[in-house]
């Protein structure tokens, strides 16, 4: 073997993985439900009471379960009347509380609107440009042993370091709003043929107005690529419904935002815990 075959090839930018590196956590379950009122009306109040209280008796500890939990908001509009969100550890718990509500006599009396389903997803554009670029410098190739190895390390230490972020506990807070979004592709305009240090830069930007509403509004992004229709579903938690417009309208000025961004429907809640069931669904505020 020659001399030259040890030296390692130049990496060219090219070549540089496309991909931003990702860390996952929690699995999440929205679901959307219209509620039969009239059916609901026509039941005497002693069965009202056994129905609600199976509900509770089973909601309750879903909303205290320390390893993800559940919560209940009543919908604004004609979307729906009530919003479950659950975060889990994983898929197969999160299927243990969908079939919770399913099996309970109250579900006779909800019909599914719609739903989404999603993974707490942490984009870490940051580090991977500052990882890649580190490699392509001492010419390591591409998904080559080395580069794989240096890539595992640099994420199992942001899990670590990020765990409370990817397992988060569901915000205490009156309001919800959750919307699904896109990156635009195709036409004139297309995210994915950005390159990598670029969609850092307008993703960097882009944070720097959520974290000034860092006190006011808890943000949690969770990714949906192959899970669901839109590619990433957003929660936000505040006292304040007010907060939600004004965020979303100032992060609407962002490049990323305005140039890239696609949004689906939108859902805002007040929350209502287990115990108020009952005031809710006979029509009062929880």
């Amino acid at each position: 073997m020659s001399v030259a075959s040890h030296v390692p090839r130049e990496v060219s930018k090219s070549e540089i993985p496309a991909v931003p590196l990702t860390i996952e956590g929690a699995s999440v379950l929205h679901q959307m439900f219209r509620f039969n009122r009239s059916a609901w009306r026509a039941l005497s109040s002693s069965r009202k009471e056994e129905i609600l209280s199976e509900a509770q008796t089973t909601l309750e500890p879903m909303e205290k379960n320390p390893t993800g939990q559940s919560a209940l908001f009543s919908l604004f509009g004609h979307k729906g009347d009530l919003l479950f969100i659950h975060f889990r550890n994983s898929f197969v718990e999160l299927k243990e509380a969908e079939l919770k509500v399913q099996n309970v006599r109250l579900s006779e009396y909800l019909e599914p609107t719609t739903s989404y389903l999603s993974m707490v997803e942490l984009g870490l554009y940051e580090s991977t440009v500052k990882t890649y670029s580190s490699l392509t410098e001492r010419s390591v190739e591409p998904h080559s042993p080395e580069w794989n190895a240096e890539v595992t390390e640099v994420i199992a230490r942001q899990k670590e370091a990020m765990h409370a972020r990817l397992y988060p506990q569901i915000p205490d807070t009156e309001y919800v709003c959750f919307y699904p979004m896109d990156r635009k592709r195709g036409e004139d305009k297309n995210w994915y043929t950005l390159p990598l240090a670029e969609r850092q830069r307008q993703m960097h930007e882009h944070g720097l107005v959520g974290r000034r509403y860092a006190g006011e509004v808890k943000q949690i992004i969770t990714g949906s690529i192959g899970f669901d229709d839109w590619e990433w579903g957003v929660d936000l938690f505040a006292d304040d419904p007010l907060t939600f417009k004004k965020l979303i309208y100032e992060m609407r000025f962002d490049e990323v935002s305005a140039v890239y961004a696609l949004f689906g429907t939108f859902y805002v809640g007040l929350r209502c815990p287990a115990a108020s069931l009952g005031k809710l669904l006979e029509g009062s505020l929880p």
